[in-house]
Parts: structure tokens; C-alpha cells; sequence
């Protein structure tokens, strides 16, 4: 029964006390406005500015994430190392884990469509392009491995250029020419978004037999392989950069042959025929620059490498932000120290008519957590609508929730830690001491 009762008494006093922090805050409205503004803006700056890291990040593995999972892009650096197309097709053999692999060649034409002439980019593949880059199709289909080898004048349309043509309609069977070859549109790929997967929204796909032809050459810089794992693609770049130490001649095991040099002297090489490279053998000339000839790169790693470095970008600027928030706290202990001050009379006869110094500590601590917590409310809807209007002028952003949480506990905090002070300064002010003030 007696416990009972304490319990009872011990509520009542802390909705009394509750109420008499709410007084204190209301009763002097434009200080407390002021210290809210301070925590609200503290808030609002660790939540706008971890958005904004948080966007920025998301839209940079998203551009990585665009070009497909699992992906290795071998690239020649340097005109005298290019690959035969057919070479993508021995690698698929010769590695194990690298599922499929195309080969990349970029140019451009001029295209013609019934009245309208331009110049657009093409991209030169195989039919196993769309597998390996993770893309589907709006419509129609893509082209086959007979297209391939047939040389056949067939075209797929990024996403802007298919829907551009006939103002949204489906062109799947209608012809254009390239360079007075007429092609026709046999298929329509989804839409990536602008600046992802390398903009194939504005471009058109087409055998790289034709893309060869139209730009007069035999050789690509580019081979895209799809690994069948993370697992396995981590793996497959090990064993493509062994394959190309030796095709550059950096492996001694590698095999050599013999040209003509001066008399009397024979001058050794790597017979870059044997790996599909040009039928002449060139002696590969490592530049000064110390620049590799060909880099091979692995997708899902840039992917990690991007989103760790973005991630580090984030925090800093929490960091920078959460400084505000620091300010705002030192800002509710001045607030609280002036009002221990200027309510000392308050005080005195609280503590006068039966008031505990427990009471009176609780009252202040309550009225420091009243005014973060406004302020941290505030400062999360001004933070958002700070993101809003960050995304309204273009910018990549995002609502961290994470961020949200971590500035509403720090505000919380900074004012449970810098109420602390002000509050024991009231609660051990004696009675009398506190009347004589008045």
C-alpha cells in the first residue's frame, strides 16, 4: 500500500514538474525560439549534408551498377595492343569462371532517317551484349550470332532513340541507313536513365562485323566479359592478367620467334598472332609514364572502391555539420544559466513551500530536453525540405534515415549533457539565499 502510494506521489510530482518546464519555456518565448533555431539549424545541417553525401553516393554506384554485374572490361591502352573480335571467343575458352565476353567497338555515322540527317554514335558487339551489360528489352528482340557472322545491316536502339524516332511509338521493323546502308530496327532496350551505362539510351547497337565495315578497320580496344560470381570475377581478372603478361611479352615463358636484323644478329619478339593480336607482331613499347598497356578491370570492384570512398565523403561531412550541433548545445547551457538567474525567485519559493532539489533538477533538465527535442523535430523537417529543394536544382540526393537518428540522439544528448550544469546550479540553491535575491 505504501509502495503504492510513493509511485502515486512520485507521478503526480513529475506532471507537475513537467508542466512548471513547459511554463518556463513558454513564458519566454523569444529565448527559447532562439535556442531551438540554434539545435534546429545544427540538425538540419547534419541531416541536408549527409543527404546529400548519401545521394551522391547512391548515384555513383548506380552509374557502376548500370554497366552489369559482374563485369570485367579488358581495355587496350595503346594503339599498338588491339584484339581481334574473334579473340573475346578464346578467352570464354580459355578462362574458367568468365561465362560470355564481347567485343566493344565505338565509332560513329552518319544516320539517316526519312527526311532527318545526323550523326550518331554506334556500338559494335555481339549478340551476347545485352546478357553481359544485365539489360532487357522494351521490345523486339536482339540480334543473333548469325546477324554477327552474316555481316547482317540490324540495329538495336538505346531506349531515347527508339522512343525519339516515331515520337513513342514502336519502331521495330522500320529501316534507317547508316552510311547508305539501310538497317533495320529489330529491337528496343530499356531505358537506363540519363549518364548511366555509359548513355546507351542515346545510342545505337549493332554487330561490330557492320561497325567494323563502317569505320574500315579489323581490330577493337575493348572486350567485356560477365563472370558467373563476384566470387568467380575476382578470379577471372587474376587469370586474365597472367594471360596478357605473357601476350605482352613481360613472361618469359611466353612464346618467341625470330626476325631479321642487322647481319650477324637476330632480334627476338612475342608472336602476337598466336593470341589473336595483329598478324603482324609488334614489340610492344612500354611507355615512360610507366601507363599499363592493357587494364583489366572488374566492375564489382570499382563498384566497392566508389561506395567506400563516398561513404568516407558522407561522414566527413556529417562531421563538418555535427559542429552546429555542438554550438547548439553550448547555446541551451547559456539559455539555462540566464534563466537559473533571472527565475531565481521562482526558485526560492518552489524550494520554500516543499519543492525537492530533485524536483527542481528535473524541472531544468526536462526544459533543456524540451527545447532539443523542438529543435531536433524542427531541424529534421527543415533538413528535408533542404534535400527537396537541393533535388529541385538538380542535385543527387537522398533522406538518410541513419543520419536522422544519429542528429536527433546527438541533439537529445548535447541537451540532457548541457542542461546537467544549469540545472544542479538551480537545485542547490538554498531557500533562503534564493528569497534574500528577491
Amino acid at each position: 500500500m505504501n509502495q503504492n502510494k510513493s509511485i502515486f506521489s512520485f507521478l503526480i510530482r513529475l506532471c507537475f514538474t513537467a508542466k512548471m518546464a513547459a511554463h518556463g519555456i513558454i513564458s519566454n518565448t523569444l529565448r527559447s525560439f532562439l535556442t531551438i533555431l540554434g539545435v534546429a539549424i545544427g540538425v538540419a545541417s547534419v541531416v541536408s549534408l549527409m543527404g546529400i553525401g548519401e545521394g551522391a553516393r547512391q548515384s555513383v554506384v548506380e552509374q557502376f551498377e548500370s554497366l552489369g554485374s559482374n563485369v570485367i572490361e579488358i581495355k587496350a591502352q595503346h594503339t599498338s595492343v588491339e584484339f581481334e573480335p574473334e579473340f573475346a571467343e578464346e578467352l570464354v575458352e580459355r578462362v574458367q569462371g568468365l561465362e560470355m565476353a564481347t567485343p566493344v567497338f565505338h565509332t560513329n555515322a552518319t544516320m539517316k532517317w526519312r527526311r532527318a540527317r545526323g550523326t550518331v554514335d554506334i556500338v559494335g558487339v555481339n549478340s551476347d551484349f545485352y546478357k553481359i551489360r544485365d539489360m532487357e528489352l522494351l521490345s523486339g528482340n536482339f540480334f543473333t550470332e548469325l546477324h554477327v557472322k552474316q555481316r547482317s545491316p540490324v540495329a538495336v536502339l538505346g531506349y531515347n532513340m527508339g522512343i525519339g524516332l516515331m515520337n513513342g511509338r514502336n519502331p521495330v521493323g522500320q529501316s534507317f541507313t547508316l552510311e547508305g546502308t539501310t538497317y533495320r530496327i529489330v529491337g528496343v532496350l530499356e531505358q537506363k536513365g540519363a549518364g548511366n551505362a555509359e548513355d546507351i539510351d542515346d545510342k545505337i547497337i549493332i554487330p561490330y562485323t557492320s561497325a567494323l565495315k563502317i569505320a574500315d578497320k579489323r581490330t577493337v580496344d575493348q572486350i567485356w566479359g560477365k563472370a558467373a560470381s563476384k566470387e568467380e570475377a575476382d578470379l577471372v581478372v587474376v587469370q586474365l592478367g597472367r594471360i596478357f603478361k605473357r601476350k605482352l611479352g613481360l613472361d618469359q615463358t611466353a612464346p618467341t620467334g625470330t626476325s631479321g636484323g642487322e647481319e650477324g644478329t637476330t632480334t627476338e619478339y612475342v608472336d602476337y598472332s598466336y593470341y589473336g593480336y595483329y598478324d603482324e607482331p609488334v614489340q610492344p613499347q612500354i611507355p615512360n609514364s610507366g601507363e599499363d598497356l592493357v587494364t583489366i578491370t572488374s566492375l564489382n570492384q570499382l563498384v566497392q572502391e566508389a561506395d567506400n570512398a563516398n561513404r568516407v565523403m558522407t561522414l566527413l561531412l556529417g562531421g563538418i555539420a555535427a559542429v552546429s550541433l555542438l554550438v547548439g548545445g553550448l547555446g541551451i547551457m547559456n539559455i539555462m544559466l540566464v534563466a537559473v538567474t533571472e527565475r531565481t525567485e521562482e526558485i526560492g519559493l518552489r524550494r520554500a513551500i516543499g519543492a525537492k532539489q530533485s524536483d527542481l533538477l528535473l524541472q531544468f533538465i526536462l526544459e533543456a530536453l524540451y527545447l532539443s527535442a523542438i529543435g531536433a523535430i524542427a531541424g529534421t523537417a527543415l533538413g528535408v525540405w533542404g534535400l527537396s529543394l537541393f533535388e529541385r536544382y538538380g542535385f543527387s540526393t537522398a533522406v538518410n534515415f541513419q543520419a536522422i537518428e544519429i542528429a536527433t540522439i546527438v541533439a537529445l544528448c548535447s541537451g540532457l549533457l548541457f542542461g546537467v550544469y544549469p540545472a544542479i546550479s538551480a537545485s542547490a540553491l538554498p531557500p533562503v539565499e534564493a528569497l534574500k535575491r528577491q
